[in-house]
């Protein structure tokens, strides 16, 4: 068996924070204090420090003069840019993904889009439902031939899994809005929709929630309402 590399501690502390800021444990807005954190994973404040200036480097970790590291909430600007590059790039992923997709693989994405629905309709998890929602996508996109498309594509989903869990709970509406969508997304996979209609309607389907958001972030700034 090849020997196993032990990790940094800098990349253990990163693991650990970015494992808690993607799960929905640590919220926007939540103080990251060097010093506890430290004391929590027995190492000293330095690698505490580099994992978070790498956090912040990803976007996740802001720094502000006077009150330290906080998880980043989100900025409108960065949110429709980074989902409009995940819209083009998933829809292109699912289109060439189709032709090599197995029953096996509709029904698996079939039945996560049930349990989205249950969830949906039943006691709603921001947290869950974005991973489901996710678990979908790779379904859908995972026999995509083209290996580099197919990195960015899961680079933009690492990104974007906050901020998509927040979309999900500012908006009540959206999730039942996207199990429908993900329905008709199926139903022109099986029912002989061509390529280019199915790479429209994934990319139509990402572009969806951008706007929904998008509207409900000018509304709320209208009211005053933060």
């Amino acid at each position: 068996m090849p020997e196993t590399v032990p990790i940094s501690k800098s990349e253990k502390v990163y693991r650990h924070l970015h494992e808690r800021i993607v799960s929905g444990q640590y919220d926007a807005g939540y103080r990251l204090v060097l010093d506890k954190i430290a004391r929590e994973l027995d190492v000293s404040p330095v690698p505490v420090r580099e994992a978070v200036r790498r956090l912040e480097a990803e976007g996740l970790v802001t720094f502000t003069r006077n009150v330290g590291a906080e998880v980043a909430g989100v900025n409108a600007r960065d949110y429709a840019n980074a989902m409009q590059t995940l819209a083009y790039l998933e829809g292109a992923a699912t289109s060439l993904s189709v032709p090599h997709l197995s029953e096996a693989d509709l029904a698996e994405a079939r039945s996560i889009n049930d349990e989205m629905r249950a969830l949906y309709e039943g006691e709603f998890d921001p947290v869950r439902f974005t991973a489901l929602n996710e678990q979908f996508h790779r379904v859908l996109c995972g026999r995509c031939p083209n290996d580099h498309l197919l990195d960015l594509v899961h680079r933009e989903w690492q990104r974007m899994s906050m901020i998509r869990r927040t979309s999900f709970a500012k908006i009540p509406s959206r999730p039942g809005h996207s199990v429908e969508e993900h329905d008709g997304l199926l139903a022109l996979m099986t029912e002989g929709g061509t390529l280019d209609e199915i790479e429209r309607a994934a990319r139509a389907h990402k572009l969806r929630t951008m706007n929904e958001f998008l509207t409900n972030e000018a509304a709320v700034a209208g009211t005053g309402r933060a």
